[in-house]
């Protein structure tokens, strides 16, 4: 049996997790936010943390950053969204997660990064002290303006490669300006609904380009057929209509 600590806003997802893993045999405490989490955290190392990324007071990554600031990242951490980027899933990996977790979690899913989580921690506590990692430096700047390459040493925990993104000010530009897109985004939205509303630009961009095909919008987009699939129903995106219109 193991201690598990599961950090959500949402009851819903909290009640789910704690049910699936109290069956197999855990512990389970809950937090609803980080301050739950660090006063959970604070009491004793559990054994593992299921963390939220999107949390009202404070972001997982912060968190994780805190913990990992503190010398507190001594257990193995599994990163859940169901919004996140790339870039926000490389960034928790280089500060210490040990997996992410797409939001809605599969069980047999959940069931084998938590397995692997607790696998880690054994072997973590057989191994002789070692002092905090810490953090990365962050990839300078090429000459195009674009971030710097992503090295595997900064992101051991992704089996897939990450695809090189955009600087962060060019991005913001293109959208508030529409570059090539016609599409224009206010800053005045709250943070989820901003981003929802450009990754539906995004993939609406892709799906249009490529005649609705949705082979080519995931090699496009580095994401597997089912994980494409998937976030178009989430976002209400329909591959079809777009094909016909031509977008």
């Amino acid at each position: 049996m193991a201690n598990i600590l599961v950090v959500d806003d949402e009851m819903g997802i909290r009640e789910l997790l704690s049910e699936i893993l109290g069956d197999e045999g855990h512990a389970i405490t809950l937090a609803e936010n980080a301050q739950q989490a660090r006063e959970a955290r604070a009491a004793g190392a559990p054994d593992l943390v299921l963390l939220d990324i999107w949390m009202p007071d404070t972001d997982g990554v912060t968190l994780l950053k805190e913990w990992q600031r503190d010398g507190l990242l001594t257990m193995p951490v599994i990163m859940m969204s169901g919004h996140a980027t790339i870039d926000t899933a490389v960034e928790a990996t280089r500060i210490g997660a040990l997996n992410f977790l797409e939001k809605p979690i599969a069980l047999q899913k959940l069931l084998k990064a938590v397995q692997q989580g607790l696998t880690r921690a054994q072997e973590v506590a057989r191994a002789p002290l070692a002092p905090p990692r810490p953090l990365a430096a962050a990839p300078a700047p090429v000459a195009d303006g674009g971030a710097g390459p992503v090295t595997a040493a900064a992101t051991p925990m992704f089996s897939q490669p990450v695809p090189q993104m955009a600087n962060g000010s060019r991005l913001v530009h293109a959208i508030s300006q529409g570059e090539g897109t016609g599409y224009t985004l206010s800053f005045d939205l709250p943070l989820r609904e901003a981003r929802d509303a450009f990754e539906r630009m995004y993939f609406e961009h892709h799906l249009g380009r490529e005649g609705g095909s949705m082979t080519r919008v995931a090699e496009k987009t580095g994401l597997e057929r089912t994980h494409l699939y998937r976030k178009l129903k989430q976002l209400g995106v329909e591959p079809g209509k777009l094909a016909k219109k031509g977008v």
